[in-house]
C-alpha cells in the first residue's frame, strides 16, 4: 500500500499527541500532588509540633540606652538602635564596658516560661549590632571578654534549661553584623554591601560562632537565623551543612535563606487560614523586641490566649518575646501576663498542645470579597473571633472567645456525637439534635472570658466531611 504524505502525517501526530497530552496530565498532577514527606524533618519536627508554644527573648548591649541615644528617643525597635540613630561602631560598643547584669538569673527566666506555659525558650546569642552572649573565642566582642559581667549567658541558661528540661534554641544573625567592616547592614561606618567581602565575614566570624554553639552548650533545639541579606544559596547551605554535621536533630528556622524544617512568617503575622506546613510566629509582647523603657503597652493575657489558640487552630506555632532589662530582670508587668496566661493553660492546655489544626475553617473568617489589599498588598483576610477548633483523634475543642449565638450548632461533619463537656470542670453539656444537626447550649456568661473550652467527642478518630 502506497502512503500519501498527508496519511503519514496524521499517522504520526495521532500518538504523538497522545504522549503530549499523557506528558501535560503527568506534569499537572506533579504541581498538585506535594512531595512525599521526609522522614528525618518529620522527626526532627515531632517535639516542635507537639509544643505549640516558646518564649523568644531579645538581650544585649540595645538594652542600656533602652531606645534613647544622647538623650534623644530615637523611634523604631529597641535591638535597632544602632542602625536607627547611625551610631559608629566605637560608640556602640564602648556599651559592652557597662553591661553588666548582676540580678540575671537564669533558673528564674526558665521558670518564668514554665509558668507561662510555655515549652522551648529561643535566645538572641548574637543579634545584628554583632555582640555576643556567650564566650566566643572567634571574637572578643562578647559578654565575658567585652564586659565587667565576665560570665556566659547561654552557659547558664543552658544549665538551667537542662535541670528544668526545657528545650533551648538559639537565634543567631548569620548575616547582619554591623560591627564587622564585611557583614551586612551597616553603610554608616563601612562601604554598602556590594563592596564588602561578605565571604570573609562568613568564614572568621558567623560560621565559627555557630559551630560554638553547636559544640559548647548540650543539645540545640533549633537555631533561628534572620535577615538572609546576601545570602545566596551556596551560603545558606554552608550554614545547613554545618548544623546537620554537628547537631542532626536540630531545626533550621525559615529565615537563612534558604528553606528550612519549618517555615517563619512576618513578625507578629498570622496567617488568615490553616496551613499544611510546620509554621511559626514570632511575636512581640509590646511593639518592641529589645527593651525599651518607654514601650509599657502589653498584650492584655485573653490576647495572647486568643493568638495562642488562633495560630495552633491553624497549624502553627507561636513564639512571645520579652526584652529583659539591662540589669537581667524581664520586666515585671510582662511577667504579670505571661503567667495569667499561664494559668488558663495549665486548666486548658489540653486543647494546645500537640493539637491538631481546625478540620472545619469557616470560623477563621474569609478574604475580602471587594479584593481589598491590607498594608503588606496582601489580600485582605476578613477574620472572625468568636471561636475556633483544634483536634485529636476522635475529640475536637471548641474555645469560645465570645458570648456565642444558643444553641451552638457543631459545624457539618460525617461523624456521630458521643458526648460534649466543659475542659475546665468535666460538666456535661446537654446535646440536641435536629435536623440531622447537633448542638449544645453554654452556659451564661460563659465560664471563662479568656476563653472556655468545649470538649466534643466523636466517632471516629478524624472528623469525616
Amino acid at each position: 500500500m502506497r502512503l500519501s504524505r498527508r496519511d503519514v502525517n496524521r499517522w504520526l501526530w495521532v500518538p504523538l499527541a497522545g504522549l503530549c497530552l499523557a506528558l501535560a496530565v503527568a506534569a499537572l498532577h506533579a504541581q498538585q500532588t506535594p512531595p512525599p514527606p521526609d522522614p528525618q524533618k518529620e522527626a526532627r519536627l515531632a517535639w516542635f509540633r507537639e509544643a505549640k508554644y516558646g518564649l523568644f527573648i531579645h538581650w544585649g548591649l540595645y538594652a542600656i540606652p533602652a531606645g534613647e541615644w544622647k538623650g534623644a528617643r530615637i523611634p523604631g525597635i529597641g535591638e535597632w538602635i544602632m542602625n536607627r540613630a547611625k551610631i559608629p561602631v566605637r560608640e556602640y560598643e564602648a556599651l559592652a564596658s557597662q553591661f553588666n547584669p548582676v540580678k540575671f538569673d537564669a533558673d528564674a527566666w526558665v521558670q518564668l516560661a514554665q509558668d507561662a506555659g510555655m515549652k522551648y525558650i529561643v535566645i538572641t546569642s548574637k543579634h545584628h549590632d554583632g555582640f555576643a552572649l556567650f564566650g566566643s573565642k572567634v571574637s572578643r566582642y562578647n559578654a565575658v571578654d567585652a564586659t565587667p559581667f565576665k560570665r556566659d549567658i547561654l552557659k547558664e541558661l543552658a544549665a538551667a534549661c537542662a535541670k528544668r528540661k526545657m528545650r533551648l534554641g538559639f537565634y543567631y544573625s548569620q548575616a547582619q553584623d554591623w560591627h564587622e567592616p564585611n557583614g551586612a547592614g551597616n553603610n554608616w561606618d563601612f562601604p554598602p554591601n556590594d563592596k564588602k567581602d561578605f565571604d570573609q565575614y562568613l568564614r572568621d566570624k558567623a560560621e565559627p560562632q555557630v559551630r560554638e554553639l553547636l559544640t559548647g552548650y548540650g543539645p540545640v533545639a533549633l537555631v533561628w537565623f534572620d535577615t538572609p541579606q546576601l545570602m545566596t544559596a551556596d551560603r545558606s547551605q554552608r550554614f545547613t551543612d554545618l548544623v546537620r554535621s554537628l547537631q542532626p536533630n536540630t531545626l533550621i528556622d525559615g529565615r537563612l535563606g534558604a528553606a528550612g524544617d519549618y517555615v517563619s512568617t512576618g513578625d507578629n503575622i498570622i496567617p488568615g487560614e490553616k496551613r499544611t506546613e510546620a509554621w511559626e510566629t514570632p511575636a512581640t509582647i509590646n511593639h518592641t523586641w529589645g527593651y525599651r523603657k518607654d514601650d509599657v503597652d502589653w498584650k492584655r493575657p485573653g490576647e495572647i490566649i486568643f493568638k495562642l489558640v488562633d495560630i495552633v487552630s491553624k497549624g502553627g506555632n507561636y513564639l512571645l518575646n520579652v526584652g529583659p532589662m539591662a540589669d537581667g530582670v524581664i520586666p515585671p508587668a510582662s511577667q504579670d501576663v505571661l503567667r495569667a496566661a499561664g494559668r488558663w493553660l495549665k486548666v486548658n492546655g489540653e486543647a494546645v498542645y500537640g493539637a491538631m489544626p481546625t478540620p472545619f475553617g469557616e470560623e477563621l473568617g474569609e478574604p475580602s470579597a471587594k479584593g481589598t489589599k491590607d498594608l503588606r498588598g496582601q489580600p485582605l483576610f476578613l477574620s472572625r473571633d468568636e471561636y475556633r477548633v483544634t483536634a485529636k483523634p476522635g475529640k475536637l475543642y471548641f474555645t469560645f472567645f465570645i458570648e456565642t449565638r444558643v444553641p451552638f450548632e457543631i459545624p457539618a461533619m460525617g461523624n456521630a456525637v458521643k458526648r460534649a463537656y466543659l475542659l475546665a470542670n468535666n460538666a456535661p453539656l446537654e446535646l440536641v439534635v435536629k435536623d440531622g444537626r447537633t448542638s449544645f447550649t453554654l452556659p451564661r456568661p460563659i465560664l471563662d472570658p479568656m476563653g472556655t473550652v468545649v470538649v466534643v467527642e466523636i466517632d471516629g478518630e478524624k472528623v469525616a466531611r
